[in-house]
Formats: structure tokens, C-alpha cells, sequence
């Protein structure tokens, strides 16, 4: 996409989208909303932050004209954690669409109501191949009037590279690491919840168990099909819902399996694509953000407040992809599953995407305020923070 595309598709909030980039000074106190919290108290809340030994990047901006109201080092790059998935869903929304489907593909030689020899189930990068679509798969071959595979389920994985694992991610909490490989079943976890290093082993032991309850005979005999074609396939779930479960759920399988489908299979190339978008259409270049995966998991990615509020805030006025991706943030009061945080004051006020990891918390999102009108904000803190310290500053501004 051309940066001339995306700058008509903002016209209607035509240099405000940056957030007024140039510009580095907060409102002024004489204009200060009632009820904001004074740029003294902000400061205190920041420079006590700092005593402690953590790093803060904070800000908040009008959402009409993109004017910083209150800000604290907000240009300053700090590890986002999973706010980093703000910025990599938006890439692929604006570039693939909402609509956007991967297909996971059945390859076999198919006489009759029989596959000869092995059935080949070729993964493109579904990060919600699951039981329910294992099923719908061997449902598809059954309406085809296949009875019986005389070979084997074989997962074909040629659609990535064969890195399993993203960049930086040595210093991170192993047991949520998932292995990344284009067909992968059940977000490449066991039936009792735990990672497998395998891919390939469980997708097609999976494969197999669900078409044999479903009626299919697998029989392993020896002997490859002499002809292979494309005998069926199963698409996944539009764009639109993955995003969702990305972002409500910090899924960080689903997004990084996204962004190596998204570099054509190799990781590199998918951060290369999502960090290329934002440069070309935003300007934002090296100094705004670097990135080494799509989910945060990685402590070598680096983003700023400013760097956020700025996709928030073009996310909200872009009225192809937007309306899809404020309903993937978390909403404040209005979820079915429990959110951590909770504040009265705060229901169905505030739409958010938060991320930790250790020495690293952040939160940024839209918020309401009492009065209405509409506020972006974006914190990052670094170092021994805790939940009260990011959430103190958030409530002062809503509240």
C-alpha cells in the first residue's frame, strides 16, 4: 500500500492522525479540562515511578484533534510487552482486510470412495485449526464419499520456514512459548493444555483420531499414490474474529502464526512487513519502533506511548478496518471473562489492550470520558512495576 492510499483514506482527521507529531507540548494547565488531574499530580505520578527505578512512557491525547494533553517522556522507546499486538493486528487488518482467510489443504489420490495411500494435510498458517474443524474436515470428505485413506495422515509444514521459535524469546517464561508451524492443531497444546514440541507428531495423531470417530478408515498400509491432487480444503475463520481473539484474549500463538503467513512464511519477513507498513503510510521509522515478533513475547521489541496512541488514534478513524479492531480490544465492564482489573467508575468506558511481562507492564486504549468526548492513551512502564501503578494514572484521567 502506498502511503498516498492510506493519507485519503484520513482526510477526514487529515495531520491530526499523528497525534500532531510535531508537536511536543501538552495543553496548556489555564485549558486543562475540569476534572483532569493537574500537570503537577501527572508529573508526581511519573517522577515517584522513576525514583523507584522505573521507566515511563506515557501519554494521553484528545481523540478530534490529536492533541497531546498531558504527556511524560512519551516518545521514548520502551519494551510493550503485549501491546505489541496493538500495532501487528492493525498491519494485517489495513493490508489483508477483515475478510482475509487462510486454507488448510487436503492432498491425496482419491479413486472412488478411497485415497490411496497417504492423505497429505498441507498447513498455510490457520492458527484456529482445532478439533470442531478437524471434524468439518473429515465431514468435507465424507460428502465426497470417501470411506476409507489406505496410507496415512502426513502434515506438510513447506509452507513456513523451519524456525519454530520467534526472536528474542530466550528470555522468556518457557511454558508459554508456543512452537510456530503452518499446520498446527488445537494451538499446538495436548489434551490436557500443555505445549508440545512437535507439531507435526500431534497434528497428524489428531488428524487421524477425529476422522477415524467420524467414520473414515485410516489403514497405514504401505505404498505411496501414484497421483496426487487437491481433494479438499478447510478455510479458516475470516480476519476479522482471529483479530478478536488476538487482542481479547493476547493470544500469542494465533499472532505470530499471522505474521510468518504474513512474510510469506518466514518471521523476519513478517516483522519486516507489519515495521515496512507503518514506515511507508506513517513515517514511522527505526526511532518509533522496533520489532522482533508480533505478540511481544520478545523483550527486544521496542515501542513508545506516542507510537501507540498513534495507531490507536488511526485505527478509530479508519472506517474500513476500524470498526473491526476497536471491538478486538478488551472492554472495561463489558466482557464475559473476568478482567484483573476493576473499576466501577470504569464500565464500558474503556477499551483496552494491556501487556506484561517481567519488568515490563503497559496498557493503551480509548477511553470516555464522563463528559463524552473521547481520549487515546498509551503507558509503558519498565522495571519493578506493579498493576495499581499503570491503573492509578488511568482512573485519575477517566475519573
Amino acid at each position: 500500500m502506498k502511503k498516498l492510499a492510506l493519507a485519503s483514506l484520513l482526510l477526514l482527521a487529515p495531520a491530526a492522525v499523528y497525534l500532531a507529531a510535531k508537536s511536543k507540548t501538552a495543553e496548556p494547565e489555564a485549558q486543562k479540562p475540569a476534572g483532569m488531574p493537574s500537570k503537577e499530580e501527572f508529573e508526581t505520578w511519573a517522577k515517584d515511578l522513576e525514583t523507584r527505578g522505573i521507566e515511563v512512557s506515557a501519554g494521553l491525547w484528545d481523540m478530534q484533534s490529536g492533541r497531546l494533553m498531558q504527556g511524560w517522556k512519551e516518545d521514548q522507546l520502551l519494551i510493550p510487552a503485549s501491546t505489541t499486538k496493538a500495532v501487528t493486528t492493525y498491519a494485517m487488518l489495513r493490508t489483508w482486510k477483515p475478510e482475509f482467510t487462510l486454507d488448510t489443504e487436503l492432498w491425496g489420490d482419491l479413486d472412488g470412495d478411497t485415497v490411496k495411500g497417504d492423505l497429505t494435510v498441507k498447513g498455510n498458517g490457520d492458527p484456529f485449526y482445532a478439533n470442531q474443524h478437524i471434524w468439518e474436515t473429515a465431514e468435507t470428505l465424507k460428502k465426497l464419499g470417501v470411506k476409507r485413506i489406505t496410507g496415512a495422515i502426513r502434515a506438510d509444514q513447506s509452507a513456513f520456514d523451519g524456525q519454530r521459535y520467534g526472536t528474542g524469546w530466550e528470555d522468556t517464561t518457557a511454558d508459554v512459548l508456543p512452537p510456530i508451524a503452518p499446520l498446527s492443531v488445537n494451538f499446538n497444546r495436548d489434551e490436557q493444555g500443555k505445549l508440545v514440541g512437535d507439531p507435526s507428531k500431534l497434528a497428524e495423531e489428531t488428524i487421524e483420531r477425529i476422522f477415524v470417530q467420524d467414520g473414515i478408515e485410516v489403514g497405514h498400509k504401505p505404498g505411496g499414490a501414484a497421483k496426487t491432487a487437491r481433494i479438499a480444503v478447510h478455510t479458516s475463520p475470516p480476519l476479522r474474529f482471529l483479530v478478536q481473539d488476538i487482542n481479547k484474549f493476547s493470544n500469542n500463538f494465533m499472532v505470530e502464526m499471522l505474521v510468518k503467513r504474513f512474510g510469506n512464511g518466514s518471521w523476519a519477513g513478517g516483522v519486516r512487513r507489519v515495521t515496512e507498513f507503518y514506515r511507508t503510510n506513517f513515517g514511522l521509522g527505526p526511532e518509533s519502533m522496533k520489532l522482533t515478533d508480533a505478540s511481544g513475547l520478545s523483550k527486544e521489541n521496542r515501542l513508545s506511548a506516542k507510537t501507540l496512541a498513534i495507531v490507536l488514534r488511526s485505527a478509530w478513524n479508519d472506517f474500513e478496518v476500524g470498526p473491526e479492531y476497536v471491538a478486538s480490544l478488551k472492554v472495561q465492564g463489558g466482557e464475559p471473562f473476568r478482567l484483573k482489573h476493576k473499576d466501577a467508575n470504569l464500565a464500558r468506558r474503556l477499551r483496552v489492550k494491556s501487556g506484561y511481562l517481567s519488568n515490563a507492564r503497559s496498557l493503551t486504549g480509548y477511553l470516555q470520558m464522563p463528559d463524552g468526548k473521547l481520549r487515546v492513551f498509551a503507558v509503558i512502564l519498565n522495571g519493578d512495576s506493579k498493576d495499581e501503578d499503570l491503573w492509578a494514572q488511568i482512573s485519575k484521567w477517566a475519573n
